[in-house]
């Protein structure tokens, strides 16, 4: 029934594809959650980092604090960097994907211990207000923009989604496998999948279109592992088009914030 459905979990990810923070109440800038993926790696190309090919990035856990970030690694918790919020660096192009987009480099010092703990020189870059990455085209309203996310500025995931892969996979998938924004309860499995528009807190959205799944669901976020689920079971009843469909990928049209508890109403 329309109006049943509750928001029940918040994530940002600061780092791109480092852990996440799971939060009570979120802020929507013009390109998602403040501080969600304004951070990523990239190595000497400007190519950026991800849990496809470095796994041990889900062990760097960062933290909120007043002036910037506080990343430690979760295997060795006195291996730890502040990126502060306010700096003075350079600009540099970085691709993520098809797309090339300005970061601004942090600092050397940051770089070399991420390097050190990589085994490989990379680079810690931030996108400023200035760097203005927009969405797909395909999909863009009004020249809606997102951060160094895959593609979209929200990813939405139902919990009876989960529950039903869970009742069929041999092992238990955590939701943290599939690294969403938005979590909400009520209604069927997979429901999202028929929506178009939806609002909370008067905020709108649009679904974009459904999020197609990688090997990064396959990682345990806690030991930094690869298996084989949940993508053999998805594999089974999920695939369209040679893609693996799991969750929705969400724009938003509007400024505020949104919490645990509030309603999603489906328009």
């Amino acid at each position: 029934m329309k109006g049943d459905y509750l928001i029940s979990e918040l994530y940002i990810y600061p780092i791109k594809s480092f852990a996440g923070i799971q939060l009570m109440e979120a802020e929507i800038t013009d390109r998602g959650f403040l501080y969600d993926r304004r951070w990523m790696l990239v190595d000497n190309n400007g190519r950026f980092l991800s849990q496809r090919e470095y796994s041990e990035l889900c062990f760097f856990q960062p933290v909120i604090k007043k002036d910037g970030l506080e990343v430690y690694h979760k295997k060795y918790p006195s291996q730890s960097i502040f990126v502060p919020f306010q700096y003075q660096s350079e600009n540099q192009s970085v691709a993520i994907w098809d797309d090339i987009c300005q970061g601004n480099i942090v600092s050397e010092i940051i770089n070399q211990f991420f390097s050190d703990l990589l085994k490989q020189e990379v680079k810690l870059v931030y996108m400023t207000e200035n760097s203005q990455r927009l969405i797909n085209t395909k999909y863009a309203k009004n020249g809606e923009l997102t951060s160094f996310s895959d593609g979209y500025p929200f990813l939405m995931i139902g919990q009876g989604s989960l529950d039903d892969l869970n009742a069929k996979t041999s092992e238990f998938i955590p939701m943290n496998r599939f690294r969403p924004n938005i979590v909400f309860t009520g209604g069927d499995a997979f429901e999202e999948d028929t929506w178009k528009n939806f609002s909370i807190n008067n905020i709108h959205f649009t679904c974009a279109k459904p999020c197609a799944r990688c090997v990064v669901t396959t990682i345990n976020q806690d030991t930094g592992t690869k298996g084989k689920e949940p993508l053999v079971t998805l594999n089974q009843y999920r695939k369209q088009n040679n893609k693996i469909l799991f969750g929705q990928n969400i724009i938003h049209h509007g400024l505020g914030s949104i919490k645990v508890g509030d309603k999603l109403i489906v328009q």
